[in-house]
């Protein structure tokens, strides 16, 4: 029997004079012919479908070597020096020197021969030199095809290539669901119910499966839907918008192609920020009864606002959960104490001193009484706040490294342009805020008559204008009701400081 010898394959598509040894297959037929030639057994097979140019980790390479190094089998067949590696001759002389065989096929190379030698360190050379060459004309081919606006993998979700010359993008067959997923965010959806809705009406993500939140949200972040190239600077890293040489952001649609409407992808992503005004059907609904929602109970810090006959209750005793302390006060009671400590609250609170309680009242009297300018004002807020995190981001991208390389050039550039809009979000914001009719808070006559023509809806709302919360003790039996003892009102807080 024979020494052992080991084979290494390598998957390519390189032909070579008709000569197909691209498959495993071939590799391996190759080997074991020429290990029965000259009296080996082939003791393993190692095999990887990898590229050898990029500087990709190849795991069966790694094995193979180290079996070698280690004594383990004498002598290792590879069918082509550039199926081996193309690190240079740095690759193959520690093995040379400790006197291990190599053997490379089509070169008809083996180490076993001294004239080879030079050869095989000469040939890794050469393999080294034509990859370094060959990536650096992918990486300019690359660059150019990327400042020309051409999409250089397979197209995002939502859209498809035009023409495989361009590399345009044009949108496709699933566009609706991009916009669906942009408009729902928008709306104050979470990106796991977007997912879930998604998913419920059988429409597949990209990979086929099952949406999940973390794919919502990247298609929101993606500069794609905004028409424009995106590149990942950090594996696994968020994509941003790609700069050419001027700086400039480059457009990867086709002619005549729209992209996700600006307005939209600016809610969207003030939604996914925490700082967007969420839609009417999306918020809770009003409480049925006047302190619903505002209560909460001293013993176990839960909602006190369970209606238990005319009480209000602590809702986890109500459900049977465990208080150490439950909560229980006679409805009427809680609601007309409740009622005198804010009418005497907003009336101290004077319109012309400007009080941080009537600051807060004016805040929410105006969301009441002019939805339509409040949104407005509180939308142009969310942009103030959202060009602040932008900035931010920025910040934090260049000190995990995002902007150490080519990039860094331009982020001077991007650092200006953060600027310029956190400059218009706040000269924007600074349109609001003109005089407010707060004169029904500043009569006691006045303030009493808008109480008594108020139905149970405005009334509910007139309590939450100056109280955020009221926190209720337990009462000792047989003792009377002293809202004084029992009850710690949290006031409101203006929201613009």
């Amino acid at each position: 029997m024979g020494q052992e010898i080991d084979l290494y394959l390598r998957k390519s598509k390189i032909t070579r004079e008709r000569d197909r040894a691209l498959t495993f297959r071939a590799q391996e037929t190759r080997g074991r012919r020429w290990a029965e030639e000259h009296d080996y057994t082939v003791r393993k097979v190692w095999s990887d479908n990898l590229s050898a140019y990029s500087d990709t980790t190849r795991p069966e390479f790694d094995k193979a070597i180290s079996a070698l190094a280690a004594d383990e089998v004498p002598a290792l067949w590879c069918y082509a020096l550039d199926r081996f590696s193309r690190k240079g001759a740095g690759s193959v002389l520690p093995l040379l020197d400790s006197g291990k065989r190599l053997v490379f096929d089509y070169e008809r190379l083996d180490s076993a021969e001294p004239r080879d030698r030079k050869q095989i360190i000469n040939r890794a050379e050469e393999a080294r030199e034509y990859s370094e060459l060959l990536s650096h004309r992918v990486l300019d081919t690359k660059k150019q095809q990327r400042d020309e606006g051409a999409w250089l993998s397979a197209a995002p979700y939502g859209f498809e290539i035009e023409d495989p010359i361009s590399r345009k993008l044009k949108t496709g067959k699933t566009w609706s669901v991009i916009l669906r997923i942009f408009t729902e965010t928008a709306m104050g959806k979470s990106g796991r119910t977007i997912a879930v809705g998604l998913t419920a009406d059988k429409i597949p993500a990209a990979n086929g499966g099952p949406w999940a939140g973390s794919s919502v949200h990247r298609i929101i972040q993606s500069p794609v839907y905004e028409g424009w190239q995106s590149v990942t600077l950090v594996k696994g890293g968020r994509s941003i918008a790609y700069r050419n040489r001027r700086g400039e952001k480059v457009s990867v649609l086709a002619e005549g192609v729209e992209p996700v409407p600006a307005a939209l992808v600016k809610a969207a992503r003030l939604a996914v920020a925490g700082h967007s005004v969420v839609a009417p059907e999306y918020r809770s609904r009003k409480p049925k009864h006047l302190l619903t929602g505002l209560l909460t109970c001293a013993g176990c810090g839960g909602s006190g606002s369970a209606i238990h006959g005319r009480s209000y209750r602590c809702y986890r005793y109500t459900v049977g959960q465990p208080c150490p302390d439950p909560s229980s006060v006679m409805r009427s009671y809680l609601e007309s104490y409740i009622y005198d400590e804010w009418t005497a609250a907003i009336l101290a609170a004077r319109v012309d001193d400007a009080s941080p309680l009537m600051v807060a009242v004016a805040e929410r009297w105006v969301a009441l009484t002019k939805p339509e300018e409040t949104t407005e004002h509180q939308e142009a807020l969310a942009a103030v706040k959202g060009a602040e995190k932008a900035l931010e981001q920025l910040a934090l991208d260049r000190r995990a490294g995002i902007y150490s390389g080519v990039m860094g050039r331009f982020f001077p550039r991007l650092v200006e342009e953060a600027e310029a809009d956190l400059a218009a979000a706040s000269e924007r914001a600074a349109e609001y805020g003109g005089p407010v009719d707060l004169s029904i808070f500043d009569e006691p006559e006045m303030l009493s008559d808008a109480w008594q023509a108020a139905d149970d809806d405005l009334r509910r709302d007139l309590i939450r204008l100056a109280i955020d919360r009221v926190t209720i003790t337990r009462g000792r039996r047989g003792r009377p009701f002293v809202g004084e003892d029992r009850c710690v009102i949290k006031w409101a807080e203006p929201e613009t400081r």
